[in-house]
């Protein structure tokens, strides 16, 4: 007599997603399971970027290795892996060169490094990816987000209400940083990397930040203040801006709070654009003890260019129709994101 079949079914085998943010200075990876859970810590090793992107491939797979054998998992066992590189990008093909070697633009490094991991890649751009992140974070339905981090630059991202990412025809939308604006100084409309002028980057941005740095250093109010007494350069000395504004310090407060009233109406003219229900700040700032100050600055350069309808509704005047918030996934966010999207990508 022939012994029955059991019915039961063997469980899928569980499944994880890697997620690689290529950084002007270092590779971030995190990798997720099937739920969207984070398992174990992010990894971070150097990125290698001007060496070339077969470098930085051999970095990421250093970076790939290191993270399945912290947490135990095989290589089958990854259904697919996000990356994501800091430049504007269209279907796997760099479009520019921002901080990366040469040899990175006009290619599909996303194919190759395809093809040299073994494994399918979803690819976008950082400011993207972080956007990502935070909407997939955040667990809960969101009529469009939108997203900008300011830092050495100011990357911006956009999440559609069903959880796409929108990067335009050519991979080349929400570079916020390079959107006009009327604010100068002695007169003029300040250069941004870019080449161009009246940039918001170039009066939002660590470049700025030193600019306007030297400037204050040379008024009278300040002729006594401890970094004109420090044998630094303006570099060195606007690293120190941060930890002076969290102590206090009334110099570095005023920078902010300009880069924050900037960056507020700037964020003014996005919401009669695009109208999303939450901008997200990210970047260093959404985690320095000052940051309510700054989103106070932020709130009153966006009061001063918002529509009133994009402020409040009609119907409650208590109720904002655009609401603002800080970032949540901190400096794992962006490799959370491609995590997370790969996951939704290859599930």
């Amino acid at each position: 007599m022939s012994k029955k079949k059991s019915s039961k079914k063997k469980p899928a085998p569980q499944k994880f997603y890697v997620g690689l943010d290529i950084g002007g200075s270092t590779v971030k990876s995190a990798v997720v399971d099937r739920r969207g859970r984070q398992v174990g810590r992010m990894y971070e090793v150097p990125s290698m970027v001007d060496q070339g992107y077969q470098k930085t491939f051999s970095q990421m797979a250093e970076s790939f290795d290191l993270l399945l054998a912290d947490n135990g998992i095989k290589k089958s066992q990854v259904g697919g892996i996000g990356m994501d590189v800091p430049a504007p990008s269209c279907d796997g093909v760099i479009w520019g060169q921002a901080n990366l070697n040469k040899d990175w633009v006009g290619v599909n490094v996303r194919d190759a490094f395809a093809k040299s991991i073994g494994k399918k890649v979803f690819m976008t751009n950082d400011g993207s990816a972080a956007a990502y992140g935070e909407f997939a974070l955040r667990r809960r339905k969101i009529r469009g987000m939108l997203f900008c981090a300011p830092g050495t630059g100011l990357a911006g991202g956009l999440i559609l209400e069903d959880g796409e990412i929108y990067e335009g025809c050519n991979g080349l939308a929400l570079e916020i940083g390079h959107v006009s604006s009327p604010f100068r100084e002695d007169g003029k409309l300040p250069k941004c990397s870019c080449g161009k002028e009246g940039c918001v980057e170039a009066n939002v941005s660590l470049v700025a930040l030193r600019r306007q740095l030297a400037a204050k250093l040379k008024q009278p109010k300040y002729k006594n203040h401890a970094l004109n007494k420090e044998r630094l350069n303006i570099k060195a000395k606007a690293f120190k801006l941060r930890d002076l504004a969290d102590a206090g310090d009334r110099l570095a407060l005023e920078i902010f709070d300009h880069q924050g009233f900037v960056l507020g109406y700037a964020l003014g003219d996005q919401a009669h654009e695009l109208n999303p229900e939450v901008i997200v700040i990210g970047g260093g700032l959404s985690e320095s003890s000052f940051r309510e100050t700054f989103m106070k600055s932020i709130k009153r350069g966006f009061a001063k260019r918002a529509l009133p309808s994009y402020q409040f509704s009609p119907l409650d005047p208590k109720q904002e129709t655009i609401t603002f918030e800080w970032a949540i996934g901190g400096d794992a966010g962006a490799a959370l994101g491609v995590a997370l999207k790969a996951r939704d990508v290859y599930s």
